[in-house]
């Protein structure tokens, strides 16, 4: 019974020193995170590094797949569409695979990221695009594979990957000039609908001043005359104010227009605010 608790105890304590061991991974993980013009570009891949080993052409051989770094997939994620290449790259977040070459690299953006590694079945119509760029020499040995977003202006960057003597760079565009000037557009045509919903809700909450809540709340629905949900805001606020007559007209232009678009709860609301304010239903 001794020896067996003794043993127990030995593998108790084994297990808890083991738990409690960090070591560093051979590839860490790396992340970057780049803001190109008003896009945001992120990157997350491991870092293997030479060891004394010969990279393209014997580690990673030409002309096959691989799958760009190690452990989880490398990945990049950009938060507009762009344009990679000249090749259309919608909105979102993209395993990136490579084939490279003596000369030139094929780089792929997979749809599909949650791989470990290569696809074990390969599949064309994942391919959101695939681009081929040149081969450069880097002047400098790079022992750690490395992943950069490089070349930054205004309208785009070079997605860059770099290991040991090699470099290649993917141009990819952003809309910069199309969300600035779609911002100017809306700065200049002055505050939407919503905008002056929101403020005059924040202030009928707060209990601020209700003849400027009001001015923005008539303004919200002159500019969206079928929502119902700022005529009901109207309403409150027109009754907060003391005038009654109002709030019950606007009451029940929410109502007509909440029936029509078959909102029960708005339907509901206003036919108890409008029995609360003496109206017959």
């Amino acid at each position: 019974m001794k020896y067996t608790l003794l043993a127990f105890m030995s593998l108790f304590v084994a297990t808890t020193l083991t738990a409690q061991i960090e070591a560093p991974q051979p590839s860490p993980s790396a992340m970057v995170k780049q803001t190109v013009g008003l896009t945001e570009v992120t990157l997350e891949y491991s870092r293997p590094a030479m060891r004394d080993r010969d990279i393209f052409g014997d580690l990673v051989p030409f002309d096959k797949m691989w799958r760009t770094g190690a452990n989880a997939n490398s990945e990049v994620s950009f938060s507009d569409d762009v344009m990679v290449a000249g090749k259309e790259l919608k909105a979102g977040t993209y395993a990136v695979f490579t084939k490279p070459g003596k000369k030139e690299w094929d780089v792929y953006f997979y749809t599909d990221h949650s791989n470990w590694g290569t696809p074990s079945e390969w599949d064309d119509s994942k391919v959101a695009a695939m681009v081929t760029v040149p081969v450069s020499k880097l002047k400098n040995t790079q022992e750690s594979f490395t992943m950069a977003i490089n070349e930054i202006n205004m309208e785009g960057a070079h997605l860059q990957i770099m290991w040991a003597n090699t470099t290649v760079a993917v141009p990819f565009s952003v809309p910069t000039k199309a969300k600035t000037e779609a911002s100017i557009d809306k700065v200049m045509a002055g505050p939407s609908a919503n905008d002056y919903y929101s403020a005059a809700s924040f202030y009928l909450d707060a209990d601020k001043d209700l003849e400027k809540a009001h001015e923005w709340i008539t303004k919200a629905t002159v500019l969206s005359p079928k929502a119902f949900w700022m005529f009901r805001k109207k309403s409150l606020i027109e009754a907060k104010l003391g005038n009654t007559n109002a709030a019950i007209a606007s009451a029940k232009q929410s109502l007509e227009l909440a029936t029509a678009a078959g909102n029960a709860d708005y339907v509901k609301m206003n036919k108890d605010s409008l029995k609360e304010w003496g109206v017959k239903m």
